[in-house]
């Protein structure tokens, strides 16, 4: 039996959504095929998805497994229809991602040098999404953080640069030269734990009772504005505490922090020889301002 992509589709939006009418909005169809196109899969999989009731829409354990599996499938199909598009039409374009503090002026200078051919497009991405625009296709390189799911991919390290806390102007230690990351132990970290595990194998210890919960941000700027605001402290690059200086939020560097790996990604089944040409290059040229 072979996965019907379209409802997959179907199914993430509900498993998303957790609402079968909001869902066929979403998807623009009417709820009664939604429910039909469910009940499909779930005769197809021999597993039930989904357990409803008036009041509510939740997964299985094999619904979970599914939701799971299908966004990164799901991913890849459209990546593959990118690509093919792209195959069919001719290398016209080559777009690189790049993260937050990163310049990329150096390097799409000197790759348009060597491919005047091509236009060069630019995708600026965030935490959250700089290994998806690879999955998908949208870019065709990518200048990433460390640490992503490097499943798939081809992973190039470029530099590493140090980490430094963000901290409200009058916060205590904000007039310090530098602090341990002992120091940051009690306060509230603006970012998931395991992206700093020096800060969250200390804090399990001292922690009790319930952990704030880490508000939804995308971008750093939405990052620094609850810092000033005085919801937490936040550890980013130096890079990035550069770009982004304001005069109500302070960079302390931290002693014993582990720095920033910056790597070039790609995905590992390409072999394009623009993509090994950027690659050659990106190792002389600057991704710092």
């Amino acid at each position: 039996m072979d996965l019907d992509l379209r409802k997959l589709r179907y199914f993430v939006a509900v498993a998303e959504e957790l609402h079968f009418g909001r869902a066929a909005d979403r998807l623009h169809i009417a709820q009664p095929v939604l429910s039909r196109q469910i009940r499909a899969l779930e005769d197809e999989l021999r597993a039930q998805l989904f357990v409803r009731t008036k009041r509510s829409t939740e997964l299985t354990a094999a619904g979970r497994q599914l939701l799971d599996d299908a966004r990164p499938l799901l991913a890849g199909a459209d990546a593959t229809r990118r690509r093919v598009a792209r195959a069919a039409r001719g290398a016209k374009t080559f777009t690189i991602g790049f993260m937050p503090g990163l310049t990329v002026t150096e390097a799409v200078r000197a790759f348009g040098a060597l491919h005047p051919e091509l236009e060069v497009e630019l995708i600026r991405t965030t935490w959250n999404d700089q290994v998806d625009v690879l999955r998908d296709g949208r870019v065709d390189v990518s200048v990433v953080r460390l640490p992503i799911d490097q499943a798939g991919l081809t992973v190039r390290p470029l530099f590493e640069e140090p980490r430094v806390a963000m901290l409200p102007a009058d916060h205590r230690l904000a007039g310090k030269p530098a602090i341990d990351i002992t120091d940051l132990a009690a306060e509230h970290l603006l970012q998931d734990p395991d992206a700093v595990p020096e800060w969250r194998d200390i804090a399990v210890e001292l922690r009790t009772g319930t952990a704030k919960p880490v508000p939804a941000m995308g971008s750093v700027e939405e990052k620094l504005e609850h810092v000033a605001t005085g919801r937490g402290v936040s550890i980013i690059p130096l890079s990035v505490a550069t770009f982004y200086q304001r005069s109500d939020v302070v960079a302390v560097p931290v002693g014993n922090l582990a720095p920033n790996s910056v790597c070039l990604a790609w995905t590992a089944t390409r072999r394009s020889h623009l993509l090994h040409d950027f690659a050659t290059l990106a190792t002389t040229v600057s991704w710092t301002p």
